[in-house]
């Protein structure tokens, strides 16, 4: 038998909490998942539910308040537990992180040459200024810049153009990992479409793994191999994007893709409600009070961990209703709904 491309990243029971007045907030809540070289992961769900809480916690990048637990082991290393000044060791030169806005992250008083030779000299102090020239000139043609913009500064640039600046500047390193936090917020599709090839492109070229954090369910069905749905701080399902897609096994997976608006699409639909609070989240599964097939087990037990006929996993009692006893089979009511959500 052939093995499979080697294992870049395994992320084992990984939990967020921020402080706060009110307690501690669970952005991220037993969290598990691996990526393999040259493969992509899309995470997608509704603002709120801690995915890009989730990338950062990957990169390190969790600002002052925030704990961590579990694992996060990458070549072969439990990256969570080493010190601050080892984690930055690893970023940039290891992992990249593609962040959403590039107007906040690129320095408007540096010209486009000097972010890329800061970058460069900071992890490769060996580096001469013409090798740093060149390995930047020839990332930034990949992405499709020509070389007279190279002495331009960020607010010369189109958001477009600068998207694939903040692109160009997180692979320029050659990272085996890189998280892409909403890389294509606020473009416009003609230019969404292009970010989205890039990436594939340099993902198969570079054979990087890579975390595509996305609200666009279209991005993942194009960009990625497999999928992760989370809500309330939990991965709910997890497995190949077109399996997902065409067989979505939880419930909140399938109110998703019904959202999405196609060209077949004739009304609205949407997911009544809204995420839960992460100080008191629902007891049993987090989606009860919104779901339209929760029953009255969902209430109060929490869902296991199924595996569907195409390799999927899903928490959802749905798919262990014999485990359930007849009475927590019976769809519950708003009422039932409310009690629990109380209680």
């Amino acid at each position: 038998m052939t093995p499979g491309p080697p294992r870049v990243l395994s992320v084992r029971d990984l939990r967020v909490w921020y402080g706060t007045a009110r307690g501690p907030v669970r952005a991220v809540d037993g969290v598990s998942f691996e990526l393999r070289a040259g493969e992509t992961l899309g995470l997608v769900g509704e603002s709120g539910c801690g995915k890009s809480t989730l990338g950062r916690a990957l990169m390190g990048l969790l600002p002052a308040g925030s704990k961590t637990d579990g694992e996060v082991v990458f070549d072969g290393t439990d990256i969570a537990a080493l010190s601050p000044k080892r984690r930055r060791g690893l970023r940039g030169r290891e992992m990249g992180m593609i962040f959403q806005e590039p107007m906040t992250r690129l320095n408007p008083l540096m010209r486009v040459s000097e972010l890329f030779h800061e970058t460069l000299r900071t992890h490769e102090p060996g580096l001469s200024k013409a090798q740093s020239r060149s390995r930047a000139l020839e990332i930034l043609r990949v992405m499709g810049i020509p070389p007279t913009r190279y002495a331009s500064y960020p607010h010369e640039f189109s958001g477009g153009m600068r998207q694939r600046i903040m692109i160009a500047l997180a692979l320029v390193l050659n990272p085996r990992f890189v998280v892409a936090d909403e890389p294509t917020t606020a473009l416009d599709v003609l230019v969404e479409a292009q970010i989205v090839r890039l990436l594939s492109d340099l993902r198969r070229e570079q054979d990087t793994a890579m975390l595509l954090i996305t609200h666009n369910l279209g991005i993942v069905a194009e960009a990625c191999d497999r999928v992760a749905v989370m809500y309330a701080g939990e991965i709910v399902e997890i497995g190949d994007a077109r399996e997902v897609f065409a067989r979505p096994r939880h419930p909140y997976t399938r109110e998703l893709l019904r959202s999405t608006i196609s060209l077949s699409t004739r009304g609205l639909t949407f997911i009544p409600g809204a995420p839960p609070d992460l100080v008191e989240p629902p007891a049993g599964c987090r989606f009860h009070p919104r779901c339209p097939d929760a029953m009255v087990g969902c209430t109060s037990r929490r869902p296991p961990v199924t595996t569907g006929a195409g390799g999927s996993t899903a928490a959802c009692w749905l798919h262990e209703l014999d485990t359930l006893d007849a009475a927590e089979r019976v769809p519950a009511t708003q009422e039932e709904i409310a009690d629990a959500d109380e209680a």
